[in-house]
C-alpha cells in the first residue's frame, strides 16, 4: 500500500492548505504590501508566470494592480502599463469583475475579446481568474497567468476562487486597519494643533492687550494735538487690532469647544437692535449689509455669543460679495410643529458654494479656494446655534449666492411679552 504522504494530489492539496494558511496569517498593516505578499504566495504554488490582485480605483474607474507577484512576466506588465485597467477598454478581467463569473482559458491568444496588450505584449495563453468581495462589495479581480497553454486546470480555478474570498476578508482587514491608523494619525495631528493655537491664542491676547493701550495714548495725544494724520493711522491701527482680538477669541473659543468649558450667558435680548448694530458696524463704501424684519423680536439667548455668530456670518457673506451688490440680514420669528423659533437669516449674492464644498463647511479649518481666513467662522457659528439647541443651515448653487439660516427655540414662557 502506498503512502498517503507521497501521492502527488495529497502533496498539492497539503501544499494548497498551507498557501491558505500562509494567507490567513498576512499582518494586517498596509494593503499594498499585503496584496503583494498575498500574490508572490499564489504565484508560487500555483507555479504561475503572474499573479494580480486587481482593486477598482473608483475616480478613475480604472483596475489597479495592487498585488503583483515578482516575476519577469509580473515586471513586464508594469513596464507596458498594464497594471491599470480601464474599465471602459474592457477585456476579460474588466469582464469577470463587473459579472462576477470565474474566468478559465487555455487559449487565451486565441481570444478575440481579450486586449492586445495582454495576449501580445505579455504573451499569456493560460489564465484563470475570480472576483473579489471587501467588506460585501464587489471591489476586485485575482488572476493567475501563464506563458503555457492548457497550464490551469479547473481545481486550480477553484483554488482561486477560494482564495479570492480569503484575499476579500484579508484586504479588507488591512484596509480597516490603514484608516484606523489614519484616522489616530489625524487625531494625534489635530490635537496637537489645537493645543499649540489654544497657547498661541493666550500669549497673543496678552501682547495684545499691551498693543491696544499704546494705540489708545497715540489716539489721545493726537486728539490733544489735533494731528490730523496721527489720529487717522491711530483709527486705522485700531481697527486692526479689533480684527486680531476677534481672531484671537475665535481661537480661544475652539480650546474651550474643546474643553466643555463653552458657556451661555444667557439673558432678554432684541434680536433687532443686534442685527442693526452688527449690519451698521459691517457696512463699507463697497458693500452695504441691509437689515430687515419686525420691529422687535425679542428672545432669550446670549447676545455676545449671537453677535459672534452674526459677525461671522456676515463676514463671510462679505468676502463673496461682488462691490455694489448688498448682503441682506434679516431677523423673524417662525411657529413650527415643536414650537417657536427665532430665524436669523445672512444672504449674499456671490458666486455660490460648490457642491463639493458643503459637506465639510461646517468643520473646523475648512476652506474653500481664495479663502484667506483660517476657516473658523462658520464652525464657531454653527457651535454657538447648536450651544443654543438650535441650527445652523446654508442653502446655496453654484452662481445664485448663499444664505445662512440660524435658527433656535424662542423661550416665550420666560418672556410673555414677546411680539407674536
Amino acid at each position: 500500500m502506498s503512502d498517503p504522504a507521497s501521492d502527488p494530489e495529497n502533496a498539492r492539496r497539503e501544499r494548497l492548505w498551507h498557501t491558505l494558511e500562509q494567507l490567513l496569517a498576512l499582518p494586517a498593516a498596509e494593503l499594498r504590501p499585503t496584496l503583494d505578499r498575498a500574490a508572490q504566495l499564489i504565484g508560487d504554488i500555483l507555479r504561475a508566470d503572474k499573479v494580480d490582485v486587481f482593486v477598482l480605483e473608483p475616480q478613475t474607474q480604472t483596475l489597479v494592480a495592487l498585488g503583483v507577484s515578482d516575476t519577469p512576466m509580473g515586471r513586464q506588465q508594469k513596464r507596458l502599463g498594464l497594471d491599470r485597467l480601464q474599465l471602459a477598454n474592457r477585456g476579460r478581467v474588466v469582464e469577470v469583475f463587473e459579472t462576477g463569473k470565474p474566468w478559465h482559458t487555455g487559449h487565451q491568444d486565441e481570444d478575440p475579446e481579450e486586449l492586445p496588450g495582454i495576449k501580445f505584449g505579455l504573451g499569456i495563453r493560460s489564465a484563470i481568474a475570480a472576483a473579489i468581495e471587501l467588506g460585501g462589495v464587489r471591489r476586485g479581480v485575482l488572476e493567475c497567468s501563464s506563458a503555457q497553454p492548457d497550464f490551469f486546470s479547473l481545481d486550480d480555478l477553484r483554488f482561486v476562487e477560494t482564495v479570492a474570498r480569503w484575499l476579500g476578508m484579508v484586504a479588507h482587514r488591512a484596509e480597516l486597519v490603514e484608516q484606523l491608523t489614519r484616522s489616530a494619525a489625524e487625531q494625534g495631528r489635530r490635537a496637537a494643533a489645537d493645543e499649540l493655537i489654544t497657547v498661541f491664542a493666550h500669549d497673543m491676547g496678552n501682547h495684545l492687550f499691551s498693543l491696544r493701550t499704546r494705540i489708545e495714548l497715540i489716539h489721545k495725544r493726537a486728539e490733544r494735538e489735533n494731528a490730523t494724520n496721527y489720529l487717522r493711522d491711530a483709527l486705522a491701527a485700531s481697527r486692526v487690532l479689533e480684527a486680531l482680538t476677534r481672531l484671537t477669541s475665535d481661537l480661544l473659543d475652539v480650546g474651550r469647544l474643546d474643553q466643555g468649558l463653552f458657556a451661555l450667558r444667557s439673558q432678554p435680548v432684541d434680536l433687532v437692535r443686534l442685527v442693526e448694530e452688527v449690519a451698521a458696524a459691517a457696512t463699507s463704501p463697497r458693500t452695504e449689509v441691509q437689515r430687515r424684519g419686525p420691529e422687535e423680536l425679542v428672545v432669550v439667548a446670549d447676545p455676545e455669543r449671537l453677535r459672534q455668530a452674526l459677525s461671522n456670518l456676515v463676514a463671510n457673506a462679505l468676502k463673496h460679495s461682488p462691490a455694489g451688490l448688498p448682503v441682506v440680514v434679516e431677523a423673524l420669528r417662525q411657529v413650527r410643529d415643536d414650537g417657536t423659533w427665532a430665524v436669523l437669516i445672512v444672504s449674499d449674492q456671490g458666486p455660490g458654494i460648490a457642491p463639493h464644498l458643503l459637506p465639510r463647511l461646517f468643520e473646523r479649518f475648512s476652506r474653500g479656494p481664495g479663502s484667506s481666513g483660517l476657516g473658523l467662522g462658520l464652525y464657531l457659528a454653527r457651535q454657538i446655534a447648536i450651544a443654543h439647541g438650535g441650527t445652523l443651515e446654508v442653502h446655496s448653487a453654484p452662481g445664485k449666492g448663499a444664505r445662512f439660516e440660524l435658527a433656535f427655540p424662542v423661550d416665550r414662557e420666560a418672556l410673555p411679552g414677546v411680539v407674536r
